[in-house]
């Protein structure tokens, strides 16, 4: 199946072309057809599928099918985090660059009276934080009387975040009569009850077995004492030549110090997290991508929605308390197709938490250790249970490893 055949007016095509895709993806060729019919979806997808396109392209058909001259906007994009916000808004951009239709991305951290002047020219499609509209709302610098669309993107995320309560107070000032498109990593209780909510007799649409991960990413682990996980990261990164890697930790003040200590090894690198501004997390973002710099550390909510083409290689410094969140990780590497590495460090106290992992994606992920950095700390055989301290790192090795555990690395567990 091609583009072609999923019935998107020409300009639309003409963009994806542009865009270097010509075969839509799973959840695009299943979600694509249904939109465009008018109905409500329910569609379970992963990160790195595809699915911003799946929504964003037969929106910009159907907004464009009709004349608008009113300053309210039509179509409603909810969106867990300001990245995601800002990428869902790039990707309307890049789709309808030969359309004649207006977005907006709204989200806190910048100064609200760009946006208030934005929103008074009048727009089409209105990207936006749960917690930035509501601000909009209470100032009544927004309209959302006439809004027809309505998209949840990452609403499980939105969920984790707090933000129901939020969701409900937006969703009760819109029109009843709209097309309501839900998307999810995940099919949770609590998921299915929004749909039930606010959804009307919605089409289901899965891609992807529950808790999947990219078949295109190759997994490992490497057993190491968390004192030494710093070094063992830069031997890693040195040796093998990586040039462009995303790196978890589990809070801010960890990305914070991670990233200095990787500058001091000789590695480029930068934080990104909830505490940083907007302006200091988009110039992060865009020199990562320029290869400007080599590391990006990230906490799990400022890296939701990141989308980095060709995104070689992604690390678990600490291993998420969640297991699902080790799925939203792995999955910002193998995207499209290509080939992708997804490497944990995993220290002896996270031992019960990568178990959990192992459980939940059903995949034996090969354990190794690396010569020179023996582990020495007990395993902790409580799953679940979350690290009590975690060391500061010390040295400052340069080092190796590769895709079957590199030079002085040596197989232990998992085979």
């Amino acid at each position: 199946m091609n583009f072609d055949s999923l019935g998107l007016k020409a300009e639309l095509l003409r963009a994806v072309n542009e865009q270097g895709y010509t075969q839509p993806t799973p959840v695009q060729q299943k979600a694509i057809p249904v939109i465009l019919e008018g109905r409500d979806i329910m569609a379970s997808a992963q990160t790195g599928t595809g699915k911003t396109a799946a929504f964003t392209l037969p929106l910009l058909h159907r907004l464009s099918q009709q004349a608008h001259h009113q300053r309210q906007p039509r179509a409603l994009i909810l969106a867990p985090t300001r990245e995601l916000a800002a990428q869902v808004n790039e990707n309307l951009r890049a789709y309808g660059r030969h359309v004649k239709l207006r977005s907006l991305e709204i989200f806190g951290g910048v100064n609200i009276n760009p946006q208030i002047t934005k929103l008074q020219r009048g727009i089409d499609v209105l990207v936006a934080t749960p917690g930035r509209l509501i601000d909009h709302m209470q100032r009544g610098t927004v309209d959302l009387s006439k809004v027809e669309f309505l998209v949840l993107d990452e609403a499980d995320r939105m969920l984790d975040m707090g933000f129901r309560p939020a969701i409900e107070r937006i969703v009760k000032v819109l029109p009843k009569k709209r097309q309501t498109l839900l998307f999810s990593a995940t099919f949770s209780k609590e998921i299915t009850q929004l749909a039930q909510n606010y959804l009307q007799n919605p089409e289901r649409v899965e891609t992807a077995p529950p808790n999947s991960t990219v078949e295109a990413i190759a997994q490992q682990a490497f057993r190491v004492d968390q004192k030494q996980k710093r070094e063992v990261l830069s031997f890693l990164i040195g040796s093998n030549n990586w040039q462009q890697v995303l790196v978890f930790t589990r809070t801010k003040h960890g990305a914070n110090r991670l990233a200095r200590q990787l500058e001091t090894d000789g590695l480029p690198s930068a934080a990104i997290h909830g505490n940083k501004s907007q302006g200091a997390r988009t110039k992060a973002l865009s020199e990562f991508k320029k290869n400007k710099i080599r590391v990006l550390v990230a906490t799990d909510i400022a890296a939701r929605g990141l989308d980095i083409d060709q995104l070689p290689h992604v690390v678990n410094y600490d291993i998420p308390n969640v297991p699902e969140d080790y799925v939203h990780r792995i999955g910002r590497t193998g995207r499209a197709g290509r080939d992708g590495l997804a490497v944990s460090l995993v220290a002896g106290s996270e031992h019960g938490l990568f178990e959990d992992i192992r459980k939940l994606v059903r995949v034996d992920i090969p354990t190794y250790g690396v010569e020179g950095y023996e582990p020495t700390e007990p395993l902790s055989r409580e799953a679940g249970k979350t690290p009590a301290r975690r060391g500061r790192g010390n040295g400052g090795g340069r080092g190796n490893g590769n895709r079957g555990g590199g030079r002085g690395a040596r197989n232990s567990a998992g085979q």
